[in-house]
């Protein structure tokens, strides 16, 4: 049903959307579609850099730190070597 409209009927909805509404509302809509748009571009690239902080935790370098009693384990072995 809709694949024919073509320009002429686009053309057509337009205007009479255009009667219907007037300029102003229209132009009020539109803005606020586009602050629709950039919220949801916004809001996907602050997932995208949690998702990205998140793998950046992932991969870090995750070796135990040594405890005082291995430093003085290092140590005394050291002195046996000696």
């Amino acid at each position: 049903m809709l694949n024919n409209i073509g320009l002429p009927g686009l053309l057509l909805i337009a205007v009479v959307v255009l009667v219907l509404f007037g300029r102003g509302k229209i132009s009020s809509l539109m803005g606020e579609v586009g602050k629709g748009i950039t919220s949801f571009k916004k809001g996907v690239s602050e997932g995208n850099d949690e998702l990205e902080a998140a793998k950046v935790e992932e991969a870090k370098d995750i070796t135990p730190e040594a405890t005082d009693t291995d430093v003085k384990t290092d140590l005394n072995v050291e002195k046996d070597k000696v």
